[in-house]
């Protein structure tokens, strides 16, 4: 018997590498001999870079940046073998590194990752992958680029900083000082959200107000980025709007894909083919993964589908055991899943659930694994 274990963290109790140690003791426990192997695994979203630097045996290179209002951060990226790189615009222009107050996507930039781009850039890496979960601006990406050597001009030929609030004034994007770097990169951007650059499911109006946008702003926002469109529709030739998902990350999704010939892709399905997820099945009798909560969005991009898929493909089982099974889990048997359970074995406030999610991962990995010995046993 040979076991994959290959979990997203649950966020604030258990990484990823410790459940694997915790199936690892329990399939040992129950299936004397086995053998077991594990995976960091993530989805694009947070802890994704960490995930792959791990699984790859990469570097985390620090970066120092400049954070969404312009203050210093310190982000990183990885650095991979064969001049491979990866990196979370969250790590540079993320939401959680503004306080509730300082929300402000008018004057929110996204510098900081364009500036991680140009370090992985200066630094070998020539494949680029930029996970864009998580951010905190809306100026679609005119911050990124100018790090990259774009000069945002406006109807007076005078250069913009490149933040949300300048996106109304913006009348062209000088690329003639675009990094040389980029001329041999390939930047896959990983994105599991379709939403357009402009219109009702733009970036504005869907995501606007979590990055602190209020009403007002949202009007003005919205009229810059029909303006920020139109630009990139005149000098590029194509309309952002028809390229799903250039609406992510407040339009940075357009700016990579337009502007530096970007390549949109699924987040789990890069993370899996990056870390050689594929070649880590053979022999392999089930795979286990899970999340903190299982619910209908898993279904859409995230770990638990994204294995599914690639284990239905070789008719291997998928065991998911998640701290918790929500509204539209079900649908994940048609996604490749083969069973699920919960950590928690009883009625318990979340509080005491979140306190215990050691102890009850370690009890249901136990009953998880006598359940699917039983199985065996009955062929």
């Amino acid at each position: 018997m040979k076991f994959l274990f290959a979990s997203d963290s649950f966020k604030g109790t258990l990484s990823s590498a410790r459940t694997a140690e915790l199936l690892g003791e329990a399939a040992e426990e129950i299936f004397p001999g086995c053998q077991w192997d594990s995976l960091q695994v993530a989805d694009g979203g947070e802890g994704t870079t960490d995930a792959v630097i791990q699984a790859l045996q990469g570097d985390r290179v620090p970066v120092e940046a400049e954070g969404p209002l312009g203050t210093r951060v310190s982000a990183c990226y990885g650095r991979l073998e064969g001049g491979k790189g990866i990196l979370e615009m969250a790590s540079a222009s993320g939401l959680p590194l503004l306080t509730e107050k300082e929300k402000n996507p008018l004057r929110a930039s996204s510098f900081g990752t364009g500036q991680l781009i140009a370090a992985a850039l200066e630094d070998g890496c020539r494949e680029l992958a930029v996970a864009i979960g998580g951010s905190a601006t809306n100026d679609g990406g005119l911050g990124c680029l100018r790090a990259l050597g774009v000069r945002l001009l406006d109807s007076q030929g005078q250069e913009l900083p490149g933040r949300g609030e300048d996106l109304e004034r913006l009348r062209q994007l000088d690329v003639s000082g675009l990094n040389p770097k980029l001329r041999d990169a390939h930047i896959t951007v990983m994105c599991d959200v379709t939403n357009p650059l402009t219109g009702p499911d733009g970036a504005t109006r869907t995501f606007g107000r979590q990055k602190g946008a209020t009403p007002q702003m949202e009007e003005r926002l919205e009229k810059g980025m029909e303006n920020y469109r139109q630009v990139l529709i005149r000098q590029f030739g194509a309309d952002p709007n028809e390229i799903p998902g250039s609406g992510a990350a407040g339009g940075l999704g357009a700016a990579l894909c337009l502007v530096l010939g970007a390549e949109m892709r699924s987040g789990i399905e890069t993370v899996l083919d990056w870390i050689g997820f594929d070649q880590r099945l053979e022999g392999v009798s089930a795979v286990v993964t899970g999340e903190g909560r299982t619910d209908w969005q898993s279904a859409f991009g995230k770990v638990v589908s994204g294995i599914g898929h690639r284990c239905r493909e070789r008719g291997i089982p998928v065991l998911v055991l998640s701290g918790g099974l929500g509204d539209g889990a079900d649908q994940l048997y048609d996604h490749g899943v083969t069973a699920m359970m919960t950590t928690v074995d009883g009625p318990m406030p979340l509080k005491e659930a979140l306190s215990r999610a050691e102890e009850l991962y370690g009890r249901a990995a136990r009953r998880m694994f006598r359940i699917l010995r039983m199985g065996t046993e009955m062929r």
